[in-house]
């Protein structure tokens, strides 16, 4: 692809001249917007950012809650030429402080608490800020009130820009395919999150081949997601994909509980809905409760089918939920290095465990951790190594780090640092990150593996495995939250550890068993691992057993 090409147009404004103006493109709550009504903000809003003084290529930061305003502010960044990069609203100031230096951001889309809180940041790096109220599902996301920061209402800014629209000025500007468009952020497994930035092309590229040909998004949809839409996962499934086919995205503002989500899939009765293993669990503890309450239980029924991405989803997880609720689930992996999903799962070919197959128009291969490039032998089906994925939708590098580039980005390839074996079929199973390996007795250990064995322990609700130092040595521990914490007794901890030397090698068993309440999540909704190494080595965990 190359070329005049715009994602506000391909999202959005193209929907409109395939007659679908008047189409549902938006639900929160009882509040409903059209395609046209989108792309009305969206054009008022570019006309003001413009006349603000946003330059093309210049970074807008979102850190907004998932309301109508994170549409109209993303669109809006892209259709003048600028790049969006997002932030959860609700992380810590520090992080966000990060973020905004970071990115040099020239404007930024904020809740007024956010804005209030970075003050002396975005005065000092010269922002322009514009604020929304923090609102519940269904509440007027176009509010406004007087004992605010003293930064621009996003209501003002978009009747500012009307005027503007009604007196000749621009709302956009021309882009090509290959100029800079979004950054995405790591996770930040390894330190401070970094930037993937990617163009235009690379979002389309994926869309196409995933989210139409893979898994089959169309017209009359409607999606819910779990994951935030500052999280590319959500980005994509929960906002790029539906407008992509004039399907609707519904949103809710809340913290994702069993009760927002089930609240949601009520009122909205999604076909898609965007998930997670977690989240998929406690939905099934949330439906024994309201059984045990002997209240009506969660109906699911309208739902298609649901996209696990982001944590391990147990085999034996997945039979209960589908079991229970019925419709498919696609578990696959992505990145933000690649933008989205590049091996899936799909209507037709689940493979319960694995991560599916390579997305038709992605290249993988499996080559060994010590590979310096694409071009090193692959290893034989079933042998672990690290995969590396080809694809249109390869970020340009990382920003500020040229060093982590070299080492991720060769070229159209990209070296996921993701552990995973192929089989016979085809079909990917991850077994961790290469960076999470465990040397145990000399002999290397994937903790993903002896947590997978975990979590089919019938008392087993959630469990992690890090490594630490026993008698000078690296064992596996294991933190377990339990499905009842009056299970929390040594004798478990022993059973535990039995039900793995039982199932995997021996010298793969965790040598220490801490029961914990939760696990640590990073902003992503992933399990910490680093948080929880941090804490081993300041003596913060539990001892274990």
């Amino acid at each position: 692809m190359s070329g005049p090409f715009n994602l506000a147009d391909y999202y959005l404004f193209d929907r409109l001249d395939e007659g679908l103006a008047e189409a549902p493109a938006l639900l929160f709550g009882e509040r409903r917007q059209s395609y046209a009504e989108v792309a009305a903000d969206v054009r008022a809003l570019s006309a003001y950012l413009i006349a603000a003084g946003v330059a093309a290529e210049q970074r807008v930061l979102l850190a907004l809650p998932d309301t109508p305003a994170y549409a109209a502010a993303f669109f809006a960044t892209l259709r003048i030429g600028a790049v969006v990069a997002m932030g959860n609203p609700h992380a810590p100031t520090g992080d966000l402080d990060y973020l905004v230096r970071y990115t040099g951001a020239r404007a930024v889309v904020t809740t007024v608490d956010v804005a209030g809180a970075l003050a002396p940041t975005l005065a000092e790096c010269g922002c322009l800020v514009i604020q929304v109220e923090d609102v519940a599902t269904g509440e007027d996301w176009r509010a406004r009130r007087a004992d605010a920061s003293p930064a621009v209402w996003l209501a003002d800014a978009l009747e500012g820009g009307r005027r503007l629209e009604e007196r000749g000025a621009p709302t956009r500007r021309e882009t090509e395919a290959d100029h800079p468009a979004i950054w995405l952020f790591t996770s930040g497994s390894t330190g401070r999150s970094k930037a993937a930035m990617h163009c235009h092309r690379d979002f389309a590229f994926n869309t196409e081949r995933y989210a139409i040909s893979t898994v089959g998004y169309r017209h009359g949809d409607i999606t819910v997601s779990v994951p935030r839409l500052f999280f590319g996962y959500a980005t994509g499934t929960n906002l790029m994909f539906p407008f992509r086919v004039g399907a609707t995205a519904a949103l809710f503002s809340e913290r994702p509980t069993p009760e927002t989500l089930a609240r949601a899939i009520e009122r909205y009765r999604p076909t898609i809905v965007t998930n997670v293993p977690t989240m998929m669990g406690k939905l099934l503890e949330d439906d024994d409760a309201r059984t045990a309450r002997k209240e009506p239980r969660l109906d699911l029924s309208s739902v298609r089918f649901h996209l696990s991405a982001g944590e391990a989803l147990p085999p034996a997880l997945l039979a209960r939920f589908l079991e229970r609720f019925g419709g498919e689930v696609y578990d696959g992996i992505g990145s933000a290095e690649m933008f989205h999903i590049y091996c899936s799962n799909r209507p037709g070919d689940v493979m319960p465990g694995s991560l599916g197959r390579v997305v038709d128009g992605y290249e993988l291969r499996i080559l060994a951790a010590d590979a310096e490039g694409p071009g090193a032998p692959t290893l034989p089906a079933g042998e672990t190594g690290v995969m590396w994925v080809k694809g249109d939708s390869v970020a340009l590098g990382y920003y500020g780090d040229r060093d982590k580039s070299w080492e991720t980005f060769h070229g159209h390839w990209c070296r996921t640092g993701d552990l995973f074996r192929i089989d016979e079929r085809g079909y990917l199973w991850f077994e961790g990150r290469a960076d999470d390996l465990l040397k145990v007795g000399g002999i290397w250990v994937a903790p993903l593996e002896v947590e997978n064995c975990l979590a089919e322990h019938p008392v087993v609700a959630a469990v992690a495995v890090i490594g630490v130092e026993l008698e000078g040595l690296v064992k596996p521990k294991a933190f377990v939250v339990p499905k009842s914490q009056e299970e929390a007794t040594e004798s478990l901890a022993d059973a535990l550890k039995h039900w793995v030397q039982t199932r995997l090698s021996k010298h793969k068993y965790p040598r220490l068993v801490a029961f914990v309440d939760e696990l640590p999540k990073n902003d992503r909704g992933k399990i910490d691992r680093k948080e929880l190494r941090r804490r081993e080595l300041a003596g913060q965990n539990p001892v274990g057993r």
